[in-house]
């Protein structure tokens, strides 16, 4: 077992590996057959003493004991070594040819002790070559070519003395012979077949064995990553709710005394509105995170050229980096990159925005390079770098090298997390190459391609609506509240409760006063008794007989709620919505009749 684990580790293929455990098993299974040689010949040599010169004898049996010292010596040397896992082609025939050697030395009694005048010495002598050829069989079928000439060298000798006599019985023997070299060679090729099987059902258990063994660190090591990132994300959660309820008691305190003046209402107002937009970043880096994770981020590639995007970002990252003190250059290029557009854009903003952020002296450097076929988009900066150790861990959610204390103004640590699950999502290559003191490099690499022409696209500008008739179903009487007074004070026509039955109840008796028009559906993802966003969309849309256009709320974050709402083809918006997201969702909805998503 060890012998395979240390094949694997040093990555040899599966058939070198298949062979050096075979190979490693014939010279195991030997020793039983070397001790027979140097115990057999003794006895043989007595029966035959008397019959065959003692010279001969002393002679065969000498050079067979020598023959094993030196087999023994090679055995000895294959298991002292450290490196048994290679394939060596020297270890295999050099067993081969000792063997073979030994086995014609065997076969000689075929020759010298075949003796018609003594028919019970024949018989002997045919038994000892039967008995060696079989023992044989198990020990040598590892390696088939060292069986088949052991074989021939054992019992030719023999069948060429049989086949010289005259005489049925020699006839008896040479076919008997044959016989036994058929069935010997047969039953070899079974064994080898047997153990190659064995061996190859012990490789697949090992794998199964490192795969499970695996799994299992895997799953701790995700286990672990989990606790650290609820640990984390539970932090920067608690400060800014704390924060907000200390605003929302200052805010009731001077309400009930009746001190509450138009700015001090405006300063908590945007005071709550920034802790509020706190919450919702890291909600919403956590949604980006859940959305790649669920798989359900939609990827619109198309050739694309770099430049404009160059100078966008050119123009937008050089106020910061002049607030900072740093040098900002961006290199450009006419190269043109096969890729998504919002999420290359995305990516490239992580990476600008945490080079800016941590860099304190020198500048940051956003350039392209070509390589076979490839455009290498990189960022480099001159900030404190990262350890070689700590390298692995920086596109993990909540990880600040550079930011021990939490600081919520240094941002929350999602954001090389994203780059990393949305350079998975795109096929395109991430590397980091950092020096502690010295600075970082991130690179992206992405196929190149060639330019295509540019038809500008038109979009027709649209008036906001007024005066919409909404439906919202949420089964949070809070949230219900809250919404359908926000859209209310909006100036819209609002249908509310916390269910469809409920819903289409105040929709009946709204129409038994004036027509009562519906727009836009707006409905919460997750209802009571089963019921989800999809499912009540489409009962709605057949109370109303129409397509109304609908947008699910949902504060559900796992990856099978994400697919099971994007699956509806309905807009999705994530709790906490911003109210200006809310309006242009609105606005969209009305102006295409449904939401369509942005190629």
């Amino acid at each position: 077992m060890q012998n395979e684990r240390t094949a694997r580790a040093a990555g040899q293929p599966v058939g070198a590996s298949l062979q050096s455990a075979l190979i490693d098993l014939l010279y195991r299974q030997s020793f039983a057959v070397l001790l027979a040689n140097l115990a057999i010949p003794l006895p043989v040599a007595s029966v035959l003493w008397g019959t065959v010169p003692a010279r001969l004898l002393v002679g065969w049996c000498a050079a067979i004991v020598l023959l094993t010292a030196v087999r023994l010596v090679l055995w000895r040397r294959y298991f002292a070594r450290a490196d048994r896992h290679r394939v060596e082609r020297r270890w295999i025939w050099g067993f081969c040819l000792l063997s073979w050697t030994s086995a014609l030395l065997w076969g000689a009694l075929g020759g010298f002790a075949f003796l018609p005048d003594h028919p019970h010495l024949l018989a002997f002598t045919c038994i000892v070559l039967t008995g060696m050829s079989c023992g044989a069989v198990p020990s040598l079928s590892p390696f088939p070519p060292a069986y088949a000439g052991t074989l021939v060298a054992l019992l030719a000798p023999f069948a060429v003395s049989a086949l010289l006599q005259d005489g049925a019985i020699y006839r008896t023997y040479l076919v008997f012979v044959l016989c036994l070299f058929a069935a010997n060679l047969y039953y070899s090729r079974i064994t080898y077949r047997s153990m190659l099987e064995t061996v190859r059902l012990r490789f697949e258990n090992l794998a199964l064995i490192e795969d499970l063994q695996a799994q299992r660190d895997k799953a701790q090591a995700a286990d672990q990553a989990k606790s650290r990132f609820l640990a984390a994300a539970s932090h920067d959660l608690r400060q800014p709710i704390h924060a907000l309820s200390l605003f929302v008691a200052a805010l009731s305190t001077l309400a009930q005394r009746g001190q509450l003046s138009a700015v001090e209402a405006c300063t908590l107002a945007a005071r709550l509105r920034a802790v509020i937009a706190n919450v919702s970043g890291l909600l919403n880096g956590l949604l980006d995170v859940s959305r790649l994770e669920a798989g359900v981020v939609a990827v619109a590639r198309a050739p694309m050229p770099l430049q404009p995007l160059l100078d966008q970002l050119q123009h937008q990252y050089a106020p910061q980096a002049v607030q900072r003190g740093l040098r900002w250059r961006v290199v450009g290029t006419r190269a043109w990159v096969d890729t998504d557009p919002v999420l290359l854009t995305r990516m490239l903003d992580n990476l600008l925005v945490n080079a800016l952020r941590y860099t304190r002296h020198g500048g940051v450097l956003l350039g392209v390079r070509r390589q076979a076929g490839q455009i290498r988009i990189q960022v480099l900066d001159s900030g404190p770098g990262i350890a070689v150790d700590q390298q692995s861990r920086v596109f993990d959610e909540f990880v600040q090298l550079h930011n021990p204390q939490r600081d919520r103004e240094q941002g929350l640590g999602l954001g090389l997390a994203i780059v990393r699950r949305t350079a998975t999502l795109l096929g395109h290559g991430l590397q980091l190459h950092s020096t502690p003191g010295r600075g970082t490099c991130v690179t992206v690499s992405m196929p190149r391609v060639a330019p295509v022409p540019v038809v500008p696209a038109t979009r027709a500008a649209a008036d906001a609506p007024v005066g919409l008739g909404i439906v919202v179903v949420d089964d949070d009487a809070v949230v219900l509240e809250a919404v359908a007074g926000l859209l209310r004070l909006w100036g819209h026509r609002v249908h509310a409760a916390c269910s469809v039955s409920a819903v289409l109840a105040v929709h009946l008796q709204a129409e038994r006063q004036a027509p009562a028009l519906v727009d836009v559906l707006l409905v919460d993802h997750r209802l009571g008794d089963g019921m989800d966003g999809p499912r009540a969309i489409a009962l709605l849309q057949d109370y109303l007989g129409s397509a109304v256009p609908a947008i699910i709320l949902s504060g559900d974050t796992s990856a099978q709620g994400l697919r099971e709402a994007t699956a509806s083809g309905h807009r999705l918006l994530h709790k906490p919505i911003d109210s200006d997201l809310l309006a242009d969702a609105l606005q969209a909805a009305v102006r295409r009749g449904g939401w369509q998503p942005d190629c």
